[in-house]
């Protein structure tokens, strides 16, 4: 009898996507990029922009490398077009 194996599906490494805390960026704007890019809600907006604020970063959410990815470019490209010095950046989990 032969040994059927299953075929391992492999899960994707996931990433962090972290908002980077300055002196410049308003809280406002940080809030906004956090129900425009990542759907939170006004009242989870306000606690991760808080987050940022206080500890110098923070998550955004956990996704697949290229949806963090392009996140990570949607923000950064916003920020810029808005002419705020926000940082978005990712890390493997």
């Amino acid at each position: 009898m032969i040994a059927r194996t299953k075929p391992q599906t492999k899960r994707p490494n996931l990433y962090r996507v972290l908002l980077l805390n300055d002196d410049y960026t308003p809280m406002e704007f940080v809030i906004h990029v956090l129900e425009r890019f990542f759907n939170k809600d006004r009242e989870e907006a306000n606690t991760i922009m808080l987050h940022v604020h206080n500890h110098g970063v923070g998550e955004c959410g956990v996704f697949t490398y290229e949806v963090a990815e392009t996140k990570v470019t949607q923000v950064m490209d916003f920020a810029r077009k808005h002419q705020h010095p926000l940082q978005c950046v990712m890390e493997k989990k």
